[in-house]
């Protein structure tokens, strides 16, 4: 997953935290530079509009995809570890910057040239993923409902801030997430 590190990402990483947090796009420019900690005309700077922090944001979305993607792609893992180590990446994505399902909502009702690349991203590394669990789970019974388990338990835990409702905050951590999720395929295999 990329990192952000500069003044430009900061305001990047605030926005989505803000998003996710409101569940809306729905964010004043004011509030997203307050949350950055840096002032209006810096956002003014980096992004002339606040459409075109909404399209760097969604650009950021599919940089992150792609890499989550190139995971699955990757020779030199077993299928089992590419499952594990894509479904962590998404996870943490959705950690960090919970206004990713916002995004991806509102990409949906959007017909630009960012929104279609970022919803064929996301499903094409979704067919991959959905591809590696069905080949993992061959032989077993009802795999179309085992899938609709398999993502609800990745996405249920970090959805709505999760971890305000319920004691999740095990799954902050890699090594604490990566166990969850060969304990969820080990219950799925049964």
């Amino acid at each position: 997953m990329r990192e952000l590190k500069s003044i430009e990402e900061k305001i990047l990483d605030r926005a989505l935290y803000l998003i996710g947090k409101n569940r809306s796009l729905n964010i004043s420019v004011r509030a997203i530079a307050k949350e950055a900690e840096v002032n209006i005309s810096a956002i003014n700077y980096y992004f002339r509009t606040k459409e075109e922090m909404m399209l760097q944001m969604k650009e950021l979305f599919i940089i992150n995809t792609l890499s989550i993607t190139s995971i699955l792609t990757d020779t030199s893992m077993v299928q089992e570890e590419k499952l594990i180590y894509s479904v962590n990446e998404i996870m943490e994505y959705i950690i960090r910057y919970p206004g990713i399902t916002v995004l991806l909502k509102d990409a949906k009702e959007r017909t630009d040239k960012t929104s279609v690349r970022l919803l064929k991203a996301s499903d094409e590394m979704t067919e991959k993923i959905n591809g590696l669990f069905d080949n993992l789970l061959t032989g077993t019974e009802n795999i179309s409902y085992k899938r609709v388990i398999f993502w609800s338990a990745v996405n249920y835990p970090l959805d709505d801030n999760g971890f305000d409702n319920y004691d999740s905050v095990f799954l902050k951590d890699r090594e604490n997430r990566i166990t969850y999720i060969r304990q969820l395929l080990k219950m799925l295999e049964n």
